[in-house]
């Protein structure tokens, strides 16, 4: 089973697309094993977003990450970094491939609706600044052998 953080940017909440997305990963047959609604501070914004800060964009990113509530997550699953990311689909939402999350409700690069790690390293860094670890519930769900076959992790 792998890890992934996903949050629900404030773009997701104010449209009231949170639902709609949420659906999306669970239909998948992931796991939530953590969820909280949250503000994300400057600070937080900056150990997020730290390999960015330089950047000329970043100020810009910064306002819109912290102007209003998100949803963060952590997902749980077989390939669940690969399999959210190709769920929520290209930066720019007007080159995601419909279907994917992005190719259905994002027109835009920034506005995109979602964030997903981008690999283990990230999701595992990412995971400890959103969640402290008694925030976190893994389980397994009662319809797992209807979801994979017994020799499938």
């Amino acid at each position: 089973m792998e890890r992934t953080l996903v949050f629900l940017k404030p773009d997701s909440i104010q449209r009231r697309l949170a639902g709609r997305i949420i659906a999306q990963f669970e239909d998948k047959g992931l796991n939530i094993i953590a969820m909280k609604l949250m503000r994300v501070s400057p600070d937080l914004a900056r150990r997020h977003y730290a390999e960015h800060i330089k950047k000329d964009w970043y100020q810009e990113l910064e306002t819109f990450i912290t102007g209003g509530p998100i949803v963060a997550m952590i997902l749980e699953g077989p390939e669940a970094i690969r399999v959210v990311r190709e769920m929520v689909g290209a930066t720019n939402g007007l080159t995601a491939v419909p279907g994917s999350i992005r190719g259905q409700f994002s027109s835009s690069r920034q506005m995109n609706l979602v964030h997903a790690s981008d690999g283990p390293d990230s999701a595992l860094r990412e995971i400890g600044i959103f969640f402290d670890t008694e925030e976190i519930h893994s389980y397994e769900p009662t319809i797992r052998p209807w979801l994979r076959a017994p020799t499938e992790e």
